[in-house]
């Protein structure tokens, strides 16, 4: 029985994926091989011995250790675009926030003392302090072209924007999911001048302060900011000083902190982005889908720890190795499954650019004896071996 902790509130949807008569899901489960998480850090989490995969249940990775993990032979997945379209449809709320006091003018009314006048004849006299701009026709910058951010550029530009795209790591694939009105640039510095910049990358030492003073104190005056990445993307002292100068007209974040909470022209939410329940089930069932692939037959996509590495299922047993990415390591492994006098029918060898541990999985002819592993395992620079009998 595989034991799944789940850590949050995870969607009960992905109980459906997982066969009960395998797995054991819930909260209270000691030393499990599978962790589903939603937000909670696990930065400090004290990892059991038996752990083969983490599950993350949304797009943010940066609370989890990645690299610790990976030196222990743990995959960790996230789940992209499961809850995209949550995101994309908060974002709409977000652009009307950075255009008008909505948020003043709702509070205006809920604080209205009716008992002293007529809130409809003295709306119109009021009115004009929550007007802004229309962003029809303005330009938009939009940081992050992955399954957020192309999603948000389209409909900008169904709005009537202009819509100028930065980033330099956008795939062929999420390239032809853009319209091709969309404007691509190279440098960050080539949005400056757009009207609206919303942000939609990940949390890296490429992204970390990506927005700060020096980056602010070119771009137009009055620019409206929203940050539906991460709050640690822009530099929170170099955002308040940008709204306080009126650099930077509104900033509407995801990312809410006691700094920033009773700033002007600040509008923040509680980090609801995903927060819809069709969005909480896609990546639920996601990750499940991700860890059962895992577990049952070695393969990994998905991971932010190590390649991607898939094999068609099969009726083939599989030596899954985790070793460190050095040279000769995959001619080792092969030849103490040859010692074994078993043949190699499929391989795939995954890791990811600059990391120090790589993955390489087997599918063999026929089902190895414990020895196998035993011998993998003796071979200096393996981390972990795993062995599979897809037969069931």
């Amino acid at each position: 029985m595989i034991k799944v902790k789940t850590i949050n509130n995870i969607s009960p949807a992905c109980k459906a994926i997982l066969d009960p008569a395998k797995y054991q899901v819930g909260e209270d489960l000691d030393n499990p091989e599978v962790i589903f998480v939603r937000a909670s850090s696990l930065l400090d989490y004290k990892f059991g011995d038996r752990l083969l995969c983490v599950a993350r249940a949304g797009i943010g990775v940066n609370t989890i250790p990645l690299d610790d993990l990976a030196e222990k032979g743990v995959v960790v997945f996230n789940t992209p675009g499961g809850n995209a379209n949550g995101v994309k449809e908060l974002f709409l709320m977000a652009l009307g926030m950075a255009c008008r006091d909505i948020l003043g003018a709702i509070e205006w009314v809920l604080n209205f003392d009716t008992a002293e006048r007529d809130v409809s004849v003295v709306m119109e006299k009021v009115k004009k302090n929550f007007a802004g701009p229309e962003y029809m026709g303005k330009k938009i910058g939009v940081i992050g072209m992955g399954n957020v951010g192309r999603r948000v550029s389209n409909i900008c530009q169904h709005l009537g924007m202009d819509v100028y795209g930065y980033d330099p790591y956008l795939s062929v694939d999420a390239a032809w999911a853009i319209s091709n009105k969309v404007v691509r640039v190279d440098r960050l510095e080539d949005l400056c001048d757009c009207d609206f910049l919303t942000l939609h990358v990940p949390l890296n030492e490429e992204t970390r302060d990506m927005i700060d003073a020096d980056f602010l104190s070119k771009m137009k005056d009055g620019v409206r900011i929203i940050n539906y990445a991460r709050q640690q993307v822009v530099n929170e002292e170099a955002i308040r000083a940008a709204l306080n100068t009126g650099k930077v007209a509104r900033f509407v974040t995801d990312f809410p902190t006691n700094t920033l909470i009773g700033t002007k022209n600040v509008v923040m939410t509680p980090h609801l982005g995903g927060t819809t329940w069709e969005s909480e089930e896609n990546c639920a069932v996601m990750a499940a889908r991700e860890a059962r692939d895992y577990i049952e037959n070695g393969n990994i996509n998905n991971s932010v720890n190590f390649g991607k590495a898939v094999m068609a299922p099969s009726k083939l047993s599989r030596l899954c190795v985790f070793h460190k990415n050095v040279p000769n390591m995959i001619a080792r492994i092969t030849a103490a499954v040859s010692g074994a006098g078993l043949n190699i029918e499929n391989m795939v060898n995954a890791s990811l650019k600059g990391s120090r541990i790589s993955y390489t999985m087997l599918e063999l002819g026929a089902q190895p004896d414990s020895s196998l592993a035993e011998s993998v395992r003796a071979i200096p620079g393996v981390v972990r071996v795993r062995v599979i009998d897809a037969r069931g």
